[in-house]
This record gives structure tokens, sequence and C-alpha cells, in this order.
């Protein structure tokens, strides 16, 4: 499995960056586009790096429906979209009610794209699996949200889903922004895949303290022996700094390309 960051919140190179999240995954002779960042970035990180996204790519995942995950989809159309059905609601910020759900209307959304709404888990291909909607088991994750809807009713963003690659008959475990917790994440993506060997786990962890939920989440990934974690996009600075001393992790910017 390959996969090259189109938009991260860090830049590499002569690559842009902007807030937001797309990853290209290449896997059993497929190339899946996973978000969008909210502009055209991840086009124009592709062409750069000699994909060409309206031809190549057939398949779209949107992890959930914020702006800086799936605002990249105006700038695509007639291809296949998987997501939680929970992805179009209008949701807002509790702090200013500034808005930071998706641009395009569902209406739009389906007259661009072949649309699959679904909560439950969805094989993409032999290898690659949709996690669908998350249960929350863990008590230190997914407790309170900044969030809220149109009716200013609390918004935990159900939505939030994943990624769980299997290679070499280990787990890749591939995450938006974990709103639902990257641990129980993880903990879906094993009960998913029928796999409880973990090998990898990356992409934006929502963790922005050196605090109790972050040493947790750290404690969790080496129970479970993951030997590659690479938190990026929504995971800021005090806890990127907490997983360097506990993995040694590295950073992940715009162009760069993984192989597992």
């Amino acid at each position: 499995m390959k996969l090259s960051v189109l938009t991260e919140n860090c830049a590499g190179g002569r690559f842009l960056a902007e807030h937001g999240l797309s990853y290209l995954i290449e896997i059993d002779d497929r190339k899946i586009l996973f978000d969008t960042g909210h502009s055209d970035v991840f086009l124009k990180n592709a062409r750069q790096m000699g994909v060409d996204i309206e031809k190549e790519v057939q398949l779209v995942v949107l992890s959930h429906g914020h702006w800086d995950h799936g605002d990249g989809l105006q700038y695509l159309q007639n291809k296949r979209l998987i997501t939680h059905p929970g992805a179009f609601i209008r949701r807002f910020r509790k702090r200013d009610f500034s808005a930071v759900g998706l641009s395009l209307l569902k209406t739009e959304i389906e007259q661009r794209f072949d649309l699959t709404e679904t909560k439950n888990v969805f094989q993409i291909s032999e290898h690659l699996f949709y996690l669908g909607e998350i249960p929350r088991v863990t008590e230190f994750e997914a407790q309170a949200t900044p969030f809220v809807d149109e009716h200013k009713n609390d918004d935990v963003v159900p939505d939030d889903s994943a990624l769980a690659a299997i290679v070499n008959d280990r787990l890749v475990v591939i995450t938006g922004c974990s709103h639902s917790g990257i641990c129980n994440i993880v903990e879906h993506a094993k009960k998913a895949t029928g796999i409880s060997d973990v090998k990898t786990v990356l992409g934006g962890f929502h963790l922005k303290e050196q605090n109790e939920q972050t040493r947790r989440t750290i404690g969790y990934f080496k129970n479970e022996h993951v030997e590659q974690v690479y938190p990026s996009h929504c995971t800021a600075l005090p806890a990127l700094s907490a997983f360097y001393q506990a993995f040694q992790s590295t950073q992940l910017k715009t162009g760069m390309v993984l192989e597992f």
C-alpha cells in the first residue's frame, strides 16, 4: 500500500499546504481519495506528484462533514463518494456560531457524485475498509464537543469515521480527525477487519495538550504495540511533542509518500 499526502497543515518542499487533510491511497490496484481538504490544493499537489485525480481516481471517501476535510469536493464530480449520512448537517462552533460544515448542500453533492451513505462498515476492496460509525467505548475520549448543530444542540460529530487497511496481515489505520476518539477508532478497526495486530496509526488525532487524554492514548498505543504513529492535521504542538517523545514520530508534510 502507498499513501501520498496531498493536503496537510505543513508544507513539504515546493508543495502547497492549508489547514486540512487529503490522502491518496493506492491499494489492491486502486486509487482512493480520502478527504479533500478545503480547496483545490489537493489537486495541485497531486499534479505535481504526477497524479491526475480527475482521471485516475473514481472513489472518494469523506471522513466526516467538516469544511477542512470536505470543501474540496466542489472541485470534483462524476465519482463515487462514500460517507456517513450525518455528514451533511449544518454545524457550527459553539464559541461564535461560525460555520464548520460542508459548503456544498446534500442536494448538490447528489448531483455531482454517486453517493453512498452508510453507518456500517463498508469493504472498499479486498484489503481496505471504511469503518462507518465508530462506537465510543473509552472513558477518556469524545467526552465533550466544541460544536453545535443549527438548533444549537451539541454536535458530537457522529459521522466521524476512518479507514483500515490490511497490509501483510497487520492493520494500518487512517483517520481524518478522530472526533470519535482515535483509540475508539482503532478498537473498531480491529473488530471490523478481524485483525488485532496494529502496525500503524496515522492522521488527525484531535489532541491539543499533553493532558490525561493524550497520555492515555499514548499508553493505549504502547499496549497495542503500535510501531508507527503519524499524528497530523488537528493534533496540536504540545500533543505532537508528546507523541514524538514516545514514538519518534515523523511530521507529515504535503508531498510525502509512505509505503507499507
